[in-house]
């Protein structure tokens, strides 16, 4: 894999290819600050015993969203009036941002992500390991580490995939870290003011530093030198094996445009997706949920229309998952795969479809196709989609998707 990061007075921009095809893109603008994962002293604004909610200041001027199964208290207490009080101060941490109306979700739960473990400081003492770790004395292994180095240590931890075949001095080493980092936000609560930031997650370059880094990457091309300079720096730090990896670009040619990714852009502002074979799909996404329709097109098979169909929707699978993965949409999706009238044949697209999403960092659930012949599934939605990032709702139709015409 190749990481090309592209900085601009205005935005910032990283694409992630896999055999030189966009596999993940992401962007931060200066005029939208990114504010997921970081932590506030936040003080209750408002209780709403019959939501089981709470409104929390955070200095944005729209209140952020509390659960009460995001609250964090000492007893087995269930009734949220008596879990915190109107105008106490809390710490927490957002783990949605805001989306259209609604404000952001927070949560009284902290985690703090390492390169390869989670803490957790009020979770159970429990140790938790990513399923994508099969082997497992390995798992063994790492949890044998954790648990010994954990021992004066409250909270729980999970192990990420990254860890596997880790050395034990790293683990230890980042478990220490994560404890004192932990320390030091307590101690920035304590002496912070109501409704500010205390703690700020790392910036979205090093976020993928951290987050993708390994021996699949073999590439990191960055055309900024201040924003190199920095990269290089933390790598030496977190992970110096990586550094030979990490390359300036100096090039006339704008970086994005040299690796083909701005043409790949341009085609996720429409809302159709051409297939290899002939087919397409259609994807609409409104914001209650997105529609997700799979067609032949010009394809047709040398065989039955069964066939036909069976290999088109194999194919859209695949790319359903990119799609979804490279416009971040969330939430209820619903998809209809061409028509299909053998059993095995359903199983194997709903199959090759849950292989294609193991990849998406965000957390899926999909169900059975349904006697309609539809797959439902929701998506993690943490942050906005790519379409209501690079765009506006039209002015005209107001996302109705026609022009109205005129009198």
């Amino acid at each position: 894999m190749v990481v090309v990061v592209n900085k601009s007075i205005r935005e910032t921009k990283v694409a992630v290819l896999e055999n030189n095809k966009l596999f993940d893109l992401f962007i931060d603008r200066e005029d939208s600050k990114k504010i997921l994962n970081n932590i506030y002293k936040g003080r209750v604004q408002n209780i709403v015993p019959a939501l089981g909610s709470a409104f929390v200041d955070i200095g944005f001027g729209k209140s952020a969203y509390l659960s009460v199964d995001d609250i964090v208290v000492q007893c087995n207490e269930k009734n949220i009036e008596n879990m915190i009080m109107l105008g106490q101060d809390i710490i927490v941490q957002i783990y949605k941002e805001p989306i259209n109306n609604k404000g952001s979700k927070v949560t009284m739960d902290i985690s703090l992500p390492g390169r390869f473990l989670v803490y957790m400081p009020f979770g159970s003492n429990n140790i938790g390991i990513s399923k994508k770790i099969k082997n497992k004395q390995e798992c063994e292994r790492l949890k044998d580490i954790v648990n010994e180095a954990k021992k004066n240590v409250t909270g729980g931890i999970i192990i990420r995939t990254e860890a596997e075949k880790v050395k034990e001095t790293e683990i230890k080493n980042e478990i220490n870290y994560l404890t004192r980092l932990w320390v030091s936000i307590i101690e920035k609560f304590k002496n912070a003011k109501p409704t500010s930031l205390i703690h700020k997650d790392l910036g979205m370059v090093f976020q993928i530093v951290r987050d993708y880094f390994s021996d699949d990457i073999t590439l990191m091309h960055i055309d900024s030198q201040k924003e190199f300079s920095d990269v290089v720096d933390f790598v030496k730090i977190v992970m110096p094996e990586f550094i030979d990896k990490i390359v300036f670009y100096n090039s006339k040619t704008p970086i994005f445009k040299a690796y083909g990714i701005e043409e790949e852009i341009d085609k996720l502002c429409s809302n159709k997706v051409d297939l290899n074979s002939g087919g397409y799909i259609i994807i609409q996404e409104v914001e209650s949920l997105c529609a997700i329709d799979v067609n032949s097109g010009k394809f047709t098979s040398k065989f039955t229309q069964e066939e036909t169909a069976v290999l088109t929707n194999l194919e859209a699978s695949d790319e359903i998952a990119r799609q979804l993965r490279l416009r971040n949409i969330g939430g209820i999706i619903v998809v209809d795969f061409i028509d299909m009238n053998k059993a095995t044949n359903r199983r194997k697209v709903l199959n090759s479809f849950r292989k294609a999403t193991i990849s998406d960092k965000a957390k899926i659930k999909i169900w059975p196709i349904t006697k309609l012949g539809l797959i439902e599934m929701t998506r993690e939605r943490k942050k906005k989609s790519l379409f209501s990032l690079l765009g506006d709702t039209c002015p005209t139709c107001r996302g109705l998707g026609f022009v109205f015409p005129k009198n």
